[in-house]
């Protein structure tokens, strides 16, 4: 009787997540999500997410608990970045191509006629012993593949490795079947997104789909550090960087009404009155989402609208306390009160640190990229001057992870 009340209070427990994940937007953020709450469910010590591109499987997120146990509080692990072909010689490609799930026992000891074999190399540069495994295909509902999740070395209560039993494949199969549909409503929302940001693009070529990606990747990152120094509250977490992650891509979106004459003049040096006008593509960016209808849309508004402003209050800081909704296209944005210090929305203050970082270490026609080093000098001299100093602080302590996702999205010409 007792095994029948934890089954139902697990299952119950799926259906609640089932609901939270229903509540995420960008699809990052949730297949992140996937995979922390799968292994919770079954309490595996590890796993990853690999994703479908093209004719290859790329990892995208990868969770292991005794090796996190070795970091200081509050880091993560390495940012993986690796792809291999979907063909059957290795454990996730064989699942994306068969399009079913496979439980093994201990993937040290697979029968050498079988077609896949697990690659031990990880292991051995982690000192890690994976064992158990269970993957399976994550779907649509309408069977298209998104990729693969893979769940490693099931525990018991006393911390023993076991392998995935019947139990635990119901409930992963049971809550990975019905996070498809969440799964496929933040695929719809991504893909508008790249339809609204690619309109940006054939504006203004700097505004490239690899800029805003690392943008919106080192936001999310600069936060989780900045909600770690803070305590903030895992629910609040939740909701603040799912939503940073999507608004982060729109900071320049207002781009779209300048005109070519200044948005693509190949100089940085505008006269006064063109650059007061290029600054308004803060307020257009902001009045793309009036009338605000979600906490997406104020944080978007919020960040295409002060990630220019400066923490000190300075001249260079755009546009201040301005009227934007008042603002006519193509008209110079005109002095305003500046906003300053912790008035500037958390959102935009990140923003503006990972813009600026990504603009100064990228080519433009302009100018020739910084070296990284430099850069990472240069956000922290404006420590204080152009950016919030609790910003740049969560920043600086990340900078491995910021450096391997400069490198994992390069622009076409790098």
């Amino acid at each position: 009787m007792a095994n029948t009340v934890t089954k139902e209070q697990k299952l119950r427990k799926i259906i609640e997540l089932e609901k939270k994940l229903g509540e995420i937007q960008d699809v990052d953020v949730l297949l992140e999500r996937i995979l922390t709450e799968t292994r919770e469910i079954v309490h595996a010590d590890a796993g990853s997410i690999y994703v479908l591109e093209g004719d290859n499987l790329r990892i995208k997120y990868s969770q292991n608990d005794t090796l996190l146990k070795e970091l200081a509080p509050g880091e993560k692990l390495p940012y993986p970045s690796f792809s291999f072909p979907v063909n059957e010689k290795s454990v996730a490609g064989y699942v994306a191509l068969s399009m079913e799930p496979l439980n093994i026992k201990d993937v040290y000891t697979i029968p050498e006629d079988l077609p896949y074999k697990f690659n031990k190399q990880t292991d051995r540069t982690t000192n890690y012993r994976s064992r158990s495994i269970y993957a399976l295909p994550l779907k649509m509902a309408n069977g298209r593949l998104l990729g693969v999740l893979q769940i490693i070395n099931a525990r018991n209560g006393n911390g023993d490795v076991i392998e995935f039993d019947e139990d635990a494949v119901l409930y992963i199969t049971h809550f990975a079947s019905n996070a498809a549909q969440a799964l496929e409503h933040t695929y719809l929302t991504l893909s508008m997104v790249r339809r609204m940001l690619k309109m940006a693009e054939f504006r203004d070529p700097k505004e490239t789909y690899p800029h805003v990606t690392r943008v919106s990747e080192f936001s999310r990152e600069i936060y989780d550090r900045w909600a770690f120094r803070n305590n903030i509250p895992e629910p609040d977490a939740h909701k603040f960087r799912d939503s940073l992650t999507i608004a982060a891509k729109f900071h320049d979106v207002g781009k779209v009404g300048i005109s070519d004459t200044i948005l693509k003049k190949a100089s940085p040096r505008f006269t006064p009155e063109e650059r007061a006008v290029m600054e308004g593509h803060t307020c257009i960016g902001a009045n793309l989402f009036e009338p605000c209808d979600s906490f997406l849309d104020e944080m978007c508004r919020d960040v295409a609208l002060h990630h220019h402003d400066r923490w000190d209050g300075g001249k260079t800081g755009y546009p201040g306390k301005f009227n934007y909704p008042a603002y006519a296209i193509g008209q110079p944005v005109p002095e305003s009160e500046p906003l300053k210090g912790t008035d500037i929305p958390l959102a935009a203050r990140i923003v503006a640190v990972a813009d600026v970082f990504d603009a100064l270490s990228h080519k433009r026609c302009y100018k020739e990229a910084w070296d990284i080093g430099q850069t990472f000098r240069e956000i922290q001299n404006e420590s204080g001057k152009q950016f919030d100093p609790e910003i740049v602080a969560s920043f600086l302590q990340i900078h491995d992870r910021i450096c391997t996702i400069y490198l994992r999205y390069p622009d076409a010409e790098d």
